[in-house]
């Protein structure tokens, strides 16, 4: 099956699925047999006993001639590669619900996940934080950022210009498709709720991500310095290469689908419209576990986390063979996780969450008075990089007069022995070490770029004296003051502890000694 009939087949199956959901208003979900309490058909509320699970995706591709995100100036789709996906599991105990959900995406703007939360809360009772909505980081995925719609209508010509004019921005027509798609994904998964059973566990790969941040020998840190580099001094940041993984499977023993944790950026490119890395982890998954597996895929803190090893001394992969290697290499380490789980009830499901207001960084006004003359030459004239980053000055000045803080929602959501801890940046891994350390829970996935999309966050350390690179600059979409990394990571143990951990499953003990060996095997040697 080629690429091509592989889209055609998702998305054919995906339309049946779908059918009878698909009407303005999601106003269909509500005649499926949801009470108040958001208890889907056939389930008896607190009565039931046991974990019930559903799974859902639905087709996000984008169109060709839409734009790329993932840079801070426009790139438009040319060709096809992989569908683009919003995967999603709902979770019940018989008391609470939580849904999660993984989308092929750039980044989720606050906004939308506010419209998600509200419509599937009205539609199918889940309430709003008891779901977790996390993008990918796919650097080729459809426009869900940079520049949101309108947001610098307030701006004056100059910036409004640079923004929606040079500047890559969501396409309104794609956001409402992806979140029409979330929540019809997130209501079929809540009404297609059956008795699973459960299992977690991790696994470890060493040889897809590395850190892309450098102490050089001038006394500062670089960003990607270059393979061979004879400035390069030592790492600047860790690695994670923990594989986080929970099984899903129905009283047939088939396995339903799986939430992968993973911290390494998504930015593989194989060429075209794609899922990124992440569809090979898919297919890697699929290809053990059976085709109708979903895959539910949330980074990990990844913010200064790659695939490219700067320290190689052979030439790096690229394209589609790098993307491959990558997915597959996470996705097999996952199967062997999944084979090798116990399974068996993970109990109690809770979710807790806290909405932070911190502070951007002020570029200095004489910096925006310098940056505003240079962005009225052009990229030629001064240097593209020199312009793009004067430009982002700009945008910044004007986005500060309209919105001078940050929402910044941290969230904790348990199910059973493990907990989610999500953050909405791009998250130093420093930090996703850190929360693991200090959780209570022996199961703990950071998830970054979830419930919103504030920028890079680095370690206070990567301002310092020593510091500096990419992650550091300021700029319209990185821009929270320096503290707010340890303050997202100490409202999400903190959140973690108000949780009792469950216990994970256990294998079945061995039955005790029937007393008599094989009768095959139970003789002396025989030499003639």
């Amino acid at each position: 099956m080629d690429k091509k009939e592989s889209r055609r087949y998702f998305i054919k199956k995906s339309a049946g699925i779908a059918a009878g959901f698909m009407v303005p208003g999601f106003a269909p979900f509500r005649l499926l047999g949801n009470d108040k309490n958001g208890n889907a058909p056939g389930l008896a509320g607190d009565n039931e006993t046991g974990l019930f699970s559903g799974f859902a995706e639905r087709d996000i591709t984008p169109e060709i001639g839409m734009e790329q995100p993932g840079g801070y100036g426009k790139s438009f789709h040319k060709t096809f590669h992989d569908p683009c996906k919003v995967r999603t599991v709902v979770f019940y105990d018989g008391k609470k619900k939580v849904a999660i959900v993984g989308i092929d995406a750039l980044m989720v703007h606050r906004s939308l996940v506010l419209s998600v939360r509200k419509k599937v809360a009205e539609s199918c009772g889940i309430p709003a934080e008891s779901i977790l909505i996390a993008a990918s980081h796919s650097h080729s995925s459809g426009p869900t950022g940079m520049i949101q719609p309108g947001q610098y209508d307030h701006a004056d010509p100059l910036a409004k210009s640079l923004a929606y004019e040079k500047s890559s921005c969501a396409d309104p027509k794609y956001l409402k498709l992806v979140e029409e798609k979330m929540v019809e994904a997130i209501c079929q998964a809540n009404n297609s709720l059956e008795e699973s059973r459960l299992g977690v566990g991790t696994g470890r790969e060493e040889e897809v991500a590395f850190n892309r941040r450098f102490h050089m020998g001038n006394g500062l840190t670089y960003t990607h310095p270059g393979q061979g580099n004879p400035d390069i001094i030592k790492s600047a940041g860790p690695v994670d290469p923990e594989v986080g993984v929970i099984g899903v499977w129905n009283n047939q023993g088939e396995c339903k689908g799986c939430i992968i944790n993973f911290a390494c950026h998504a930015t593989t490119n194989p060429g075209g419209i794609s899922a990124n890395w992440i569809y090979y982890l898919e297919q890697t998954i699929r290809g053990a576990m059976g085709p109708d597996c979903i895959v539910v895929f949330l980074a990990g803190a990844s913010g200064d986390v790659t695939q490219v090893n700067n320290l190689n001394p052979h030439r790096n992969r690229a394209g589609e063979d790098w993307a491959r290697f990558v997915g597959a290499r996470v996705g097999a380490e996952a199967v062997k996780v999944l084979l090798s789980m116990p399974r068996g009830e993970m109990m109690p499901l809770d979710a807790r969450s806290k909405v932070m207001e911190i502070k951007r960084r002020n570029p200095d006004p004489e910096r925006v008075k310098q940056c505003t003359q240079l962005v009225q030459k052009s990229p030629e004239e001064v240097g593209s990089t020199e312009w793009t980053f004067a430009k982002e000055i700009v945008l910044l000045d004007a986005l500060i007069k309209n919105e001078p803080v940050e929402q910044v929602e941290v969230q904790a959501l348990q199910v059973g022995p493990a907990v989610f801890i999500t953050n909405p940046a791009e998250y130093f891994c420093q930090f996703g070490l850190d929360i693991k350390s200090k959780s209570p829970f022996t199961f703990t996935f950071p998830v970054s770029l979830a419930n919103g999309s504030v920028g890079y966050v680095p370690t206070e350390e990567a301002f310092g004296s020593d510091g500096g690179g990419y992650e550091t600059r300021l700029t319209s979409y990185s821009n929270l003051k320096i503290n707010a990394g340890s303050k997202i990571a100490e409202t999400g143990v903190k959140l973690s502890r108000q949780m009792i951990p469950g216990v994970a499953p256990d294998y079945e003990k061995a039955p005790p000694f029937s007393g008599t060996p094989w009768r095959y095997g139970n003789v002396k040697p025989e030499l003639k």
